[in-house]
């Protein structure tokens, strides 16, 4: 079975900051107004190019680049050697990926069909959900009909156990003791209007944390989210506060990065720059643990969902409150 690997893309050089911040923000799944479609697209559109002029010094910061796409294409032709198969690469927010995508997708056998496989653990109508409505409208509706949709793996075996790998190769490395550590799982945030909306992502991150954190019985555990952007109450608590209230008799502090399985600029800056020297101001030995990447263990898990896990259809995946 041919296979489709969907990230969330992230700019490759400076340049394309601005492109993929419009993108994104003007996605109506992502940022939703009760504003005509025209309106909605201009205001936030105007909203990207400030940001895109304030946030250009955080991704110099990493490298002048986010390593989401690169490691995504890598991913990809790891996969490829596993299963023997084609596996296609789509980069949601990098718009002048999409005619080369929509190529390769077109070039595939017809008589195959084809698995989709979200890099996000967590389903979301704001990220699977996104790249499922973008497949609707750009893509033939019989290619649409062939498209088997793994909808998320948040408690699912092969993902857990490789955080848990990553998580107990993170502990070693910086010598710390299991019980003399808070582990704090960071997610990223999504507006609390969305949840209460119908928006399943907050109960799968808790799927997701209760299943990790169980393997760390010694530790201490607390989820918490990140990435806020505008004014909207978001789900709590947010990373940020548990960051200024984490109690210092905690010897030390791993941030880890629940719903990221590539490292990129929420975890390499975010949480690398903003969050950690607060913790470390406390007194606090605090690291940031790496997402998945490109592990083994990560690969073979790909794999094994693959075949494990149940697909669904592109209809259920589309949020019906978004315009």
């Amino acid at each position: 079975m041919k296979t489709i690997l969907v990230n969330f893309g992230g700019p490759r050089c400076t340049e394309e900051i601005e492109p993929f911040l419009i993108a994104l923000l003007t996605d109506r799944d992502v940022v939703r107004s009760s504003w005509p479609q025209a309106i909605h697209k201009l205001f936030f559109t105007w909203i990207a190019k400030k940001r895109a002029k304030v946030i250009v010094h955080d991704y110099e910061l990493i490298g002048g680049k986010s390593p989401i796409f690169e490691d995504t294409e890598a991913l990809a032709a790891l996969l490829r050697t596993k299963i023997n198969e084609e596996v296609l690469t789509f980069h949601r927010y990098l718009p002048m990926t999409h005619p080369q995508f929509i190529d390769e997708i077109k070039a595939l056998d017809s008589s195959d069909p084809i698995q989709v496989f979200p890099l996000f653990p967590q389903f979301s109508y704001t990220t699977t959900g996104s790249i499922a409505r973008w497949f609707g409208k750009h893509l033939p509706p019989k290619l649409i009909g062939k498209l088997h949709w793994i909808k998320s793996y948040p408690d699912h075996s092969a993902f857990t156990n490789s955080f848990c790998s990553i998580i107990q190769a993170c502990l070693k490395k910086h010598q710390m003791l299991e019980e003399e550590t808070l582990l704090l799982f960071s997610a990223h945030g999504l507006p609390k209007s969305y949840v209460t909306s119908g928006d399943p992502y907050q109960g799968e991150c808790e799927r997701s944390f209760r299943k990790i954190a169980a393997a760390f019985p010694k530790a201490a555990h607390q989820l918490c989210y990140q990435s806020l952007f505008g004014k909207k109450e978001w789900v709590r608590p947010y990373t940020l506060d548990c960051c200024y209230s984490a109690n210092p008799s905690y010897r030390n502090i791993v941030v880890v990065p629940l719903s990221f399985t590539s490292d990129h600029i929420e975890t390499l800056f975010e949480i690398e720059q903003r969050y950690l020297p607060i913790l470390k101001n406390k007194g606090i030995h605090a690291v940031r643990c790496p997402a998945l990447n490109l592990t083994e263990e990560w690969v073979d898990g790909i794999v094994e969902i693959l075949l494990s896990e149940e697909t669904v259809s592109y209809s259920t995946l589309i949020n019906p409150l978004a315009n």
